[in-house]
């Protein structure tokens, strides 16, 4: 279950700075999406910004091209550049394990009205939101904006609460409408994220994967997956990690190693299942009696 917190905590204030790095980072990495730039460009230098401001990344940039919706990195040599695309950045910032996470649309690919539904989609959500809400009720604002719009919600993706050190917790909250879920509290944090798509409103599992999560902290004997354990453990905990992010040697080599024997965790890319474009909008908020706070506004 989601952390709760109460105002004036040192909880409160981390994820409040948190998310006071992140929007500023977004908005930064933002003004440097454009064709022909390198998506490698834009992560790195999102990932050292946030370092700059005193945060840390709470996972790899993920920039999202098309008809892809998430877990999408750059690898460490990749020259591929931006095009004429729908563009999605999602960033995830902690301060001392309190993580905010916002997402952003760049349409390059002249679909504004995609981006927009997500958008508004996000504003209905949030509207609904304070302590005794359903999360179902919040999926269905989203859903009859998105489809007002003549787009389809991606209903096996969803937001979700935030704990310390961990960026996916209960309650999931759908964007859809449903009976089941959960009531908020005061005191919740949550990151909210509707996806709109042109396509059928699914995801799958794509064949690219570069980022990856420790899931099971054991010792390992090979002397190269031994060093790339030690760093995880000691860099990242249990936060998700990209592969470029490894100064180890044979670091690919490494990683398939620990995925095999089930101590890291891969996130393939995931991707709408008609190859269809996809639009994302997201904020981190703190769940209050009358409403909510926004912790990842400038």
């Amino acid at each position: 279950m989601t952390d709760t917190v109460e105002p004036g905590s040192e909880a409160y204030e981390s994820y409040h700075e948190a998310g006071e790095i992140l929007a500023q980072v977004l908005d930064e990495a933002e003004e440097r999406v454009e064709v022909g730039t390198r998506l490698l460009d834009v992560a790195e230098f999102a990932e050292e910004r946030i370092e700059e401001l005193g945060g840390r990344p709470a996972f790899p940039v993920n920039i999202s091209i098309d008809n892809e919706a998430s877990h999408a990195s750059p690898h460490g040599d990749d020259e591929t550049t931006f095009g004429e695309e729908m563009i999605c950045l999602d960033i995830g910032v902690h301060v001392d394990g309190y993580i905010a996470d916002a997402a952003r649309t760049v349409d390059l690919s002249g679909t504004p009205e995609l981006k927009e539904a997500a958008e508004e989609a996000l504003d209905a959500g949030l509207d609904v939101v304070e302590a005794g809400a359903h999360t179902g009720e919040i999926g269905a604002e989203v859903a009859d904006v998105v489809t007002a719009y003549g787009y389809q919600p991606i209903v096996n993706l969803s937001g979700h609460g935030l704990e310390r050190w961990d960026a996916h917790t209960d309650p999931s909250v759908p964007n859809r409408g449903t009976d089941r879920g959960t009531t908020l509290e005061a005191g919740d944090v949550l990151a909210i994220e509707p996806f709109a798509t042109t396509g059928s409103g699914k995801v799958t599992e794509g064949a690219k994967t570069e980022i990856y999560s420790l899931v099971d902290d054991r010792s390992v004997r090979n002397r190269g997956a031994r060093q790339v354990l030690d760093t995880v453990r000691e860099e990242y905990q249990e936060l998700p990690f990209a592969k470029r992010w490894l100064d180890a040697s044979r670091a690919d080599m490494a990683v398939q190693r620990l995925e095999t024997q089930g101590v890291l965790r891969s996130y393939p890319v995931l991707q709408e299942s008609d190859g269809e474009l996809v639009a994302q909008a997201e904020h981190t908020i703190i769940v209050t009696e009358d409403g909510y706070e926004i912790t990842t506004t400038r």
